[in-house]
């Protein structure tokens, strides 16, 4: 009898946490401690940098390029744009910051959270631009960077194509809606589209050396829109 309980109680338990986690799709919680210790400072936020494990990887591989540039990260390891755009209001509206830089696109094409729709990530993107503007937020918009393949899922081909398709949309709408676009992928490709050599272990997630590279590009972009009236 008691076992059936036990059973029964740990079956229940585990729907529960199943349930929580489909519930928090976008990881809400993840910064939400975060979050509100900054905006108890009320200190301004020059630029957030919303990403995916690209961008939570340079917060733990350079941290000082955000703290004393004023920048905050907020990427999540995996995401799509679809579930930074969940949590676009949470992780940057609310902070109030001068600027957001927007880096998405690498697990919509690796299929992290379903089968790839080009029209969909790119309307993700420009739906957190427009968010942002509608807050009084600049924004810079940051190309997808080089992938020849991704390691978690190598049936899926053509990587590189996708990635300067997707890239050159990006630019494009940029340049239509007066917005600053930061080419990362040029800078850090090789001949064929994929990651230069030394600037990645896995061909998709920066070394020091990959980060290095994106770093004065991010800062000089950064500097120049905030400059602006």
């Amino acid at each position: 009898m008691k076992l059936s309980i036990l059973l029964a109680v740990g079956l229940l338990l585990g729907q529960f946490m199943n349930a929580q986690s489909a519930a928090d799709f976008a990881n809400l919680a993840k910064y939400k401690e975060d979050n509100t210790a900054i905006l108890s400072t009320k200190k301004k936020v020059d630029a957030v940098f919303m990403g995916n494990s690209i961008t939570e990887g340079w917060v733990k591989s350079h941290s000082e390029f955000f703290s004393e540039n004023n920048y905050i990260g907020r990427g999540i390891s995996g995401q799509t744009s679809s579930q930074m755009l969940l949590r676009f209001q949470n992780d940057v509206v609310a902070l109030k910051p001068k600027l957001v830089v927007i880096n998405a696109g690498t697990n919509d094409i690796a299929q992290n959270t379903g089968a790839y729709d080009p029209d969909f990530t790119f309307n993700n993107i420009k739906a957190m631009a427009d968010i942002a503007q509608n807050n009084g937020i600049k924004v810079i918009i940051a190309s997808v960077l080089p992938a020849a393949a991704f390691p978690w899922r190598k049936e899926i081909t053509d990587v590189s194509q996708k990635v300067d398709a997707l890239n050159i949309r990006l630019k494009q709408y940029s340049y239509s809606s007066k917005l600053t676009f930061i080419d990362y992928n040029t800078a850090m490709r090789d001949a064929k589209g994929g990651m230069r050599e030394g600037l990645s272990k896995d061909g998709i997630h920066p070394t020091p050396e990959g980060y290095a590279v994106m770093e004065p590009i991010a800062k000089k972009a950064i500097t120049k829109v905030l400059e602006r009236k």
